[in-house]
């Protein structure tokens, strides 16, 4: 009898059918204080990354914008508030985004009245893999600090392909491997001491902190992971490393 498939969460190999539901119960369980822990974790240089990432991104006016596992909205409103600086110069239509978490608690965390004021803002509930937008909808779509998470992360690249409109853009801010061994030692140290410690302290909740450390770990490096953008079919395939390789973006287009 074949052996039941696994998959890695964190350090741990569990069932495929598992992975879902024991992500989701992390994400839960740090949702209120996920940004709070964010700032601490990376002392606020997340905020920089997704500015970089978003200037790469270089949003547009009329543009609809989907962004996976974007729960708190930090990308998505950044996304619109810059398409309407360029509308300011240029004139068009207001963009739209879409954020799209398969946690509601996540969803919950992130509604902000002050910061969504004027925004076109639309949350949805959904599964990464399965997307519930029709084919060729979305002009950009993003995931941050989320792709790692998927349980079938080649399943969930073609569905994101999917969604975009021909010549459409794809991004994926997501922490990554450092090149040189001397950076690595020093991220794995404060990773692996320090995170789960603040995370107990900030959020209760050590164990869920421990294994978005260990998440990082198990996922591809740079190359690799372009590589799989390839076998979605995406094609003008590239990424740079953000802070000596601790993040990085890749990106791909639709055409």
């Amino acid at each position: 009898m074949a052996q039941d498939k696994t998959i890695d969460f964190g350090f741990e190999e569990v069932p495929v059918e598992e992975k879902q539901g024991r992500v989701r119960g992390v994400f839960d369980s740090v949702a209120s204080s996920y940004d709070v822990m964010n700032d601490a974790m990376s002392m606020g240089v997340h905020r920089i990354w997704k500015d970089m990432a978003i200037a790469k991104i270089n949003p547009q006016p009329g543009e609809v914008h989907v962004d996976i596992a974007g729960g708190t909205g930090d990308l998505a409103r950044r996304f619109i508030k810059r398409a309407d600086d360029v509308r300011v110069r240029r004139g068009g239509d207001p963009a739209k985004a879409y954020i799209v978490d398969i946690n509601a608690e996540m969803l919950l965390a992130g509604i902000d009245a002050r910061k969504d004021k004027g925004l076109d803002l639309t949350r949805v509930c959904g599964d990464a893999q399965r997307l519930p937008f029709p084919d060729n909808y979305a002009d950009v779509v993003t995931i941050a600090f989320g792709i790692r998470n998927v349980t079938d992360r080649d399943m969930a690249l073609r569905d994101m392909r999917r969604i975009l409109k021909p010549g459409g853009r794809f991004y994926c801010l997501e922490f990554s491997t450092p090149p040189t061994e001397w950076l690595r030692k020093i991220y794995d140290l404060y990773s692996f001491n320090v995170i789960p410690k603040m995370g107990g302290v900030l959020a209760g909740d050590g164990d869920s902190y421990q294994y978005l450390v260990e998440s990082i770990r198990k996922f591809p490096k740079q190359d690799a992971f372009a590589d799989m953008l390839k076998s979605a079919g995406f094609k003008r395939v590239s990424y740079e490393d953000y802070t000596g390789g601790v993040c990085a973006l890749h990106w791909g287009w639709k055409v």
